[in-house]
């Protein structure tokens, strides 16, 4: 498995690199995960269906499938702050790329997502994780770089890219959590 995070402000673009990302990934034979970070209650669940009500209920875990699609959902008795590390050992280990959107502050090798008319500063000048800058704007970059700067409106490129520094992206769950998670 392989991951790369993608990171930078809100309105960077990086929703919109991984959506572009995840078909070009997947023309080439990939199978492709995503894991995306919310600052915010989500609920992908809605009231008056069966899974609902058994959480409603104090199911700890639901877990509710088709042949079409899975998904878990967890209720935490109290606040949990996961590391990406967490959520990527719940990941289905046949996965060949695992895109990571946020988690900003991880040890993961990232791609910053960066735009000057963002009017926000780059954070590549201080994360040694981060391995690229994707830009739409490079001749505005606020320092100098020996990182690839990959034009942020191409995905293709930056797939191919991807695929072509693969191994800086291999990941190795021991090295990330302990044995007994």
């Amino acid at each position: 498995m392989k991951v790369v995070g993608f990171a930078g402000y809100s309105g960077s673009g990086k929703t919109h690199l991984v959506e572009r990302l995840i078909p070009a990934l997947r023309l080439r034979g990939l199978r492709v995960s995503v894991v995306k970070h919310a600052h915010h209650r989500f609920d992908i669940d809605h009231e008056g269906k069966d899974t609902f009500r058994h959480r409603e209920a104090g199911a700890f875990e639901v877990v509710v499938a088709s042949r079409n699609r899975l998904a878990l959902m967890r209720e935490f008795e109290q606040e949990a702050q996961l590391s990406v590390h967490h959520l990527i050992a719940e990941l289905y280990d046949g996965v060949d790329w695992v895109l990571v959107e946020g988690f900003k502050e991880s040890d993961l090798p990232k791609v910053e997502v960066w735009r000057a008319a963002a009017s926000k500063p780059a954070r590549y000048p201080d994360d040694e994780f981060i391995v690229a800058i994707a830009t739409d704007s490079p001749q505005a970059l606020p320092e100098a770089t020996l990182r690839p700067v990959l034009d942020l409106n191409d995905a293709e490129a930056i797939a191919q890219w991807l695929l072509d520094n693969g191994h800086r992206f291999d990941y190795d769950p021991e090295r990330h959590l302990p044995s007994h998670v």
